[in-house]
């Protein structure tokens, strides 16, 4: 079994205030998490614009959320009855979603 760690594909499930995240680890360590995704509720619509030949508004981020605001860290796994976001976008564009996630990511920028 996978863990989560430096790579991983997750969903952070945050208080205060209370949100979703979705992306990939940069960093887990104890003051908390820096992550390269979006929030979950833009993910799908961040897929539509990758797939289709229109320009792109909407894109990852890299943000720091402190470990105090961490309730819960599930990876993005596939399922009996659900994909992944990253086993879907795999089989809707035969790239890696981690790729696809750093290819703008500038971390000394």
């Amino acid at each position: 079994m996978e863990g989560v760690g430096n790579g991983s594909l997750v969903v952070l499930h945050c208080a205060n205030p209370r949100e979703k995240m979705w992306g990939l680890v940069v960093r887990l360590d104890e003051l908390g998490v820096v992550l390269r995704g979006l929030e979950l509720g833009s993910v799908e619509d961040w897929f539509r614009q990758l797939k289709s030949d229109d320009e792109v508004f909407l894109g990852p981020s890299t943000f720091f959320l402190p470990m105090h605001r961490i309730q819960r860290i599930d990876l993005d796994e596939s399922g009996p009855a659900v994909a992944s976001f990253g086993d879907r976008f795999r089989t809707d564009t035969g790239r890696d979603i981690r790729d696809e996630l750093l290819t703008s990511f500038r971390p000394d920028a």
